[in-house]
């Protein structure tokens, strides 16, 4: 008899969470650091899947919740002269709160117009961050309080709030996508105007999974650059963010849990065998990413996962619902009256 989902899911996550804690004494601070940047940049992915794989927003501007959080970050713990650990909610907050204020008026946007105001968004404040010196221009500006850190502990800390924060998001969004509002969510998605014809609040909807998506992408990007101790406008509202992000789950599998986290596993070995083996610039790099996108779409429209997943029949983190299926006490009588007939 084969063990039940639930079950699966519950030693599979502590298992992770074993992994995750024993990692720091067994890999070298390299080994430490390609990971963390693996976990975050799956969690942005994620993030990025709730708003456009289940909210139907596809949105080419979130690298702007990525410098605000980061931003947010740096300024909280210089002005408060703290480690930046404990200022890493303001993170997440001041994104969040930048997604609800632009929400309205972004919201009046449909489909692609929506897409190219989040970028122009994205573009205005990075425009707007270059020219401020009160954040460094477009020199930026190192984490003043980087004294505070120790970093014998550094690398090991990242890593573990790396893969704390992805095993959360990634548990979240199970439990909500599993409710019944990522079900509304979902049918948003599909249809916006059937379902707000049964009843689904569709801006309420997508207000929260903007919002969410934001903070998410917040949180992750302030962690990405406490790593490097040091933030600047041309990193921070770098464009490549949302590419990573399109890319690791359209290849992987938009609209699904698993789909980002093979994405971001072919990302980096794409990555790391492209700019080490074959020894490609960065400029060949993309371009190499890109066909292979392209690639994937005609052959796999829906990704490598969902096609994986219906080949092998291996659901863990499904969270689609399948159409209920009439009782047989409801379908015996109905036969039997056209018999009858």
């Amino acid at each position: 008899m084969p063990m039940p989902t639930r079950t699966i899911l519950a030693a599979s996550a502590i298992v992770l969470v074993a992994v995750i804690a024993g990692a720091p004494f067994v890999l070298n601070e390299g080994f430490l650091r390609l990971a963390t940047e693996c976990l975050l940049l799956l969690t942005m992915a994620q993030m990025w899947n709730l708003l456009a794989g289940y909210a139907g927003l596809v949105s080419l501007g979130h690298q702007v919740f990525i410098a605000f959080g980061a931003y947010a970050l740096f300024l909280t713990s210089g002005w408060l002269e703290v480690t930046p650990i404990w200022v890493l909610p303001v993170a997440p907050l001041v994104a969040g709160a930048v997604a609800a204020i632009i929400a309205f008026p972004l919201f009046r946007l449909r489909d692609a117009y929506f897409s190219i105001a989040m970028w122009v968004f994205a573009e205005i404040i990075g425009a707007f961050t270059m020219k401020s010196q009160a954040v460094g221009g477009t020199s930026g500006v190192p984490l003043a309080t980087s004294k505070l850190i120790d970093f014998d502990w550094f690398e090991p800390t990242m890593f573990w709030l790396a893969g704390g924060l992805t095993l959360v998001t990634i548990a979240a969004l199970y439990r909500m996508m599993t409710s019944s509002f990522g079900l509304g969510l979902m049918s948003v998605r599909d249809n916006d105007l059937a379902a707000m014809s049964v009843g689904v609040d569709v801006r309420h909807n997508r207000f929260v999974a903007f919002v969410l998506s934001a903070a998410g992408c917040g949180l992750a990007g302030a962690l990405s650059f406490m790593g490097n101790l040091f933030i600047a406008p041309l990193a921070a509202f770098d464009v490549n963010w949302s590419v990573y992000m399109m890319f690791i789950v359209i290849i992987g599998g938009i609209g699904t849990l698993e789909g980002p986290i093979l994405g971001v596993i072919i990302f980096f070995g794409l990555r790391e065998l492209m700019t080490g083996p074959l020894g490609l610039s960065g400029g060949w790099y993309l371009v190499g990413l890109g066909i292979i996108a392209v690639v994937v779409m005609i052959v796999a429209p829906r990704g490598i996962w969902p096609a994986l997943r219906d080949r092998i029949g291996v659901r863990l983190l499904d969270v689609h619902r399948a159409a209920p299926r009439p009782a047989a006490a409801a379908i015996l009588p109905a036969a039997s009256e056209q018999v009858t007939g």
